[in-house]
């Protein structure tokens, strides 16, 4: 054994390039396990952590990764060759104490520090490996501790000579983080880690390269046809693309984002999380920017299928969206840590910092909002979290909001982008504009919501900007709300409900339409300021859903939307009656037995038994299911008894015949 040692030492010493230094890494692992002369061990430990050769320069992490990996598997077969009887003779007669401590006193003073975190890292996942603890407790202990001190030492040698050492240290932090005890984890200095976690992850040659190699892809990306692009799978954006994607680091971005947000989290200098959110917005900024000079940017998601040629769409171009959807996921965690201290810590909190932080946040989203509205995951709790509270957080400061909302704003006022992104950023604008509605000035909220809005109220057709419109539709219904806003709602309603009845059906879906008027006479309902300007507005709206239905058709619509799927397909004439059926709970006292009797006679009009039968159910649902208040509740229960309400429902201005009952009789069961 010892001769065998002797020999690995001179190959070492004699290896003439990186190449022939990492082919003699296996060796040295089989034989570290088996040693059992404690200063062979601690020699060649010594010598895997201070050969030149095995740590090229600048640090790259394939060398880092072999030699931890070396001390990885020596760790493991030690342990396996423990308690394995068929291995008596090829192990070494050490016990694991003696074993571990002649390998950690390879970590001297002949290596740099962060060195030593690929021998302790190394070990300690090798002992932990699987779930199953083979270090007794005190043992382990000393380990994490040396571990967590040879962390702050390496992470305090500021000009150690290797460049790019730090990408070392966040190596061996990440993978074995989890292993480590909470009170291990409290020694670490983390506000010298945080900004190297940072750069690291998303700056450095083994992270995310600042987000740049996103712009390079639109040189490979080639039109094949006149309707079709092509991105080649052996193209060099292609395969940078799926290099980055397998990086030690970008592979694990989910633990690195944890670990950063863990970081966050502990730091004891609030200021240097100002300096790492602004960093996070410089790379958020990068990936915006860089996609945008993609040619794949110009194509809507729906369109994908028929734009992008067959391979483009299974193989590369599915690789790069797994890629930048991990890359919003780790941003959302991250935002998660900062926007929790941001409430927490009084001076992240402070008027000076609290709307600079909340407005630096919403530009990430924003950024980034090309990937989460891709995916969906601006639902998520983690991101709802961090876009609501920057919201409110920002909603404090009014001035500060309308700087914010000003310079998100579209530039193309008053028309609808030909660019799929800038519809989509103006997708972000009028979700988020919608909850300053309260804070903003009157003139403020005509200038950047209402006119950034009215352009998206009709879609003309177009299903790719339904959700614009139901985004714009649902500002103005805030700004309508907003009680500092009765002179501005006063100039835009009569339009508004102008277009919103052109709209229908032709643009607005059935669920759309009943939405928008029921909203629009929920805001013009007193106590409201739109009321005490324009007090006949409801009755206006209800006497033009009146009007329209003689020339309405009752031909039925087909379905819009198969997550709102109707109880039975509707009709152009079905959705004005019931959108006059029910809103009657909104309607003033003394104008709702009037139209109770129109609502009657209007589902009367309808010739399909099908839609009156609908119409005549949700009549009996307004009535009966306390959608009404006392007041009108007494009214309603008067029309329906002793006023003809009921036989007006039911059978309208002709009775049946034959239909005589005896005084106190069971009349034919039915809720009617």
């Amino acid at each position: 054994m010892d001769r065998s040692l002797a020999t690995l030492l001179r190959s070492l010493q004699a290896s003439r390039d990186v190449e022939d230094a990492a082919r003699l890494l296996p060796s040295a692992t089989g034989l570290l396990s088996r040693l059992s002369n404690p200063l062979n061990i601690t020699l060649l430990a010594s010598q895997l952590l201070a050969n030149p050769l095995l740590y090229p320069r600048p640090v790259n992490l394939t060398s880092c990764r072999s030699v931890f990996s070396a001390f990885y598997t020596a760790a493991l077969r030690f342990a396996e060759n423990e308690n394995n009887e068929k291995a008596e003779h090829n192990r070494s007669n050490l016990s694991l104490l003696e074993w571990t401590k002649a390998v950690i006193q390879g970590a001297d003073d002949k290596s740099p520090r962060w060195r030593h975190l690929l021998l302790l890292g190394g070990i300690l996942l090798g002992f932990e490996n699987k779930g199953y603890s083979h270090l007794p407790g005190d043992l382990r202990h000393r380990i994490e501790v040396a571990l967590v001190t040879a962390t702050n030492l390496a992470l305090h040698e500021k000009n150690a000579g290797d460049a790019n050492s730090q990408l070392c240290i966040v190596f061996v932090l990440n993978t074995v983080f989890p292993l480590m005890s909470d009170e291990s984890r409290t020694r670490i200095e983390y506000d010298l880690l945080l900004p190297q976690l940072v750069e690291a992850t998303y700056f450095s040659p083994e992270g995310l390269e600042h987000g740049y190699w996103l712009g390079t892809i639109d040189a490979d990306v080639r039109q094949v046809s006149k309707t079709h692009f092509h991105w080649d799978a052996r193209s060099i954006s292609a395969v940078r693309v799926h290099e980055i994607k397998s990086r030690v680091l970008v592979s694990a971005l989910g633990p690195l984002a944890r670990l950063i947000a863990h970081s966050v989290e502990s730091v004891r200098d609030p200021n240097l999380l100002v300096a790492v959110l602004a960093r996070l917005a410089e790379f958020s900024r990068n990936i915006a920017l860089s996609w945008r000079q993609n040619k794949l940017s110009e194509i809507e998601v729906s369109e994908e299928g028929d734009f992008l040629e067959e391979q483009t769409r299974r193989t590369t171009f599915p690789e790069l969206l797994q890629l930048l959807r991990n890359t919003m996921f780790s941003f959302v965690i991250c935002l998660r840590a900062i926007t929790g201290r941001i409430l927490l810590d009084a001076t992240l909190s402070s008027d000076a910092k609290a709307p600079t932080l909340a407005i630096q946040t919403l530009h990430i989203l924003r950024d980034l909002y090309f990937i989460s509205h891709r995916f969906g995951q601006q639902s998520s709790s983690q991101y709802m979290f961090v876009n609501y509270t920057s919201i409110d957080v920002l909603n404090q400061f009014p001035a500060q909001a309308e700087s914010f909302l000003s310079t998100v704003r579209s530039t193309q006022t008053g028309t609808i982008p030909a660019h799929p992104l800038d519809r989509l950023n103006d997708l972000f604008f009028l979700n988020t504009a919608e909850h300053f509605t309260l804070s903003l000035r009157p003139a403020a909220t005509e200038q950047l919501l209402v006119n950034t809005a009215l352009p998206y109220i009709t879609t003309n057709g177009d299903r790719r900007l339904s959700e614009l419109y139901e985004a714009a539709h649902s500002v103005l219904l805030a700004v309508f709300a907003a009680p500092q806003n009765g002179a501005v709602s006063a100039q835009h309603i009569p339009f508004y409900v102008e277009t919103l009845l052109h709209s229908f059906p032709t643009s607005l879906t059935p669920r759309q339409f009943r939405l928008a008027i029921r909203s629009l006479l929920q805001v013009s309902a007193p106590p409201s300021p739109i009321a005490a300007s324009m007090q006949q507005l409801q009755e206006i709206v209800m006497d033009m859903l009146k009007s329209r239905l003689p020339q309405a058709s009752e031909v039925l619509l087909p379905p819009a939307d198969p997550a709102f799927t109707e109880s039975a397909p509707l009709s152009e004439k079905s959705v004005l009656v019931l959108s006059i059926i029910e809103n009657l709970n909104l309607l003033p006292v003394f104008l709702l037995e009037e139209w109770l009797v129109i609502a009657a006679e209007s589902l009367q009009k309808l010739g399909d038994p099908i839609q009156k039968n609908e119409c005549q159910k949700r009549f009996w649902e307004v009535l009966s299911s306390g959608e009404m208040d006392v007041e009108r509740a007494a009214v309603c229960v008067t029309w329906w008894t002793s006023r003809g309400g009921r036989e007006l429902v039911l059978f309208g201005n002709e009775m049946p015949q034959e239909v005589f009952q005896m005084s106190g009789g069971l009349a034919v069961e039915s809720k009617l």
